[in-house]
């Protein structure tokens, strides 16, 4: 069903990817997990190591399951299950299993995190390096007022781009 893939593949074009296209972040295992929608963040290059770079407010419920795991995965969807994506975004996994919801089959990874069977593609990260966003560091004010007002700042994560597993 997946199989790995280089990373250069995986990513011909990472703006469209997660700022257009969105993926779900998830963190857990396969009895306890959740996931979240984005679409901040990146891919790039950083200690030799392709990585991934994803903003998590510490108020989300997902941000509990980073917080504990070594390894978050980036799932990414072909654009006609764009509506999982909205609905996992406007939805908490406090209040329901929105894996059921979507109808959304549960997968292991090797890293023991989880992705899901109808997912085109998914990366396995392992956690480098984590630090909350800080308001006085802003050069640009702007954003503070546009996205965030009475919201948390959201921690910034780097992970190590273990596996790139596509169909």
């Amino acid at each position: 069903m997946f199989k790995n893939i280089n990373i250069t593949e995986a990513f011909a074009k990472p703006i469209e990817k997660i700022g257009k296209d969105w993926t779900l972040i998830s963190a857990g295992d396969i009895n306890n997990f959740n996931m979240m929608t984005a679409s901040w963040g990146g891919v790039g290059f950083l200690w030799n190591k392709p990585v991934a770079f994803i903003f998590v407010r510490p108020n989300r419920y997902t941000f509990e399951f980073i917080e504990k795991q070594p390894v978050f995965t980036l799932s990414f969807f072909a654009p006609e299950d764009k509506h999982i994506l909205s609905y996992c975004g406007s939805h908490s996994g406090r209040n329901e299993d929105k894996a059921k919801a979507c109808n959304l089959s549960v997968i292991a990874t090797s890293s023991n995190s989880i992705s899901f069977k109808e997912a085109q593609m998914y990366f396995e990260c392992r956690k480098l390096y984590a630090q909350d966003m800080d308001e006085n560091l802003f050069i640009d004010k702007a954003p503070l007022s546009q996205w965030y007002g009475k919201d948390p700042l959201h921690r910034v994560y780097v992970g190590e781009i273990l596996n790139a597993m596509a169909k």
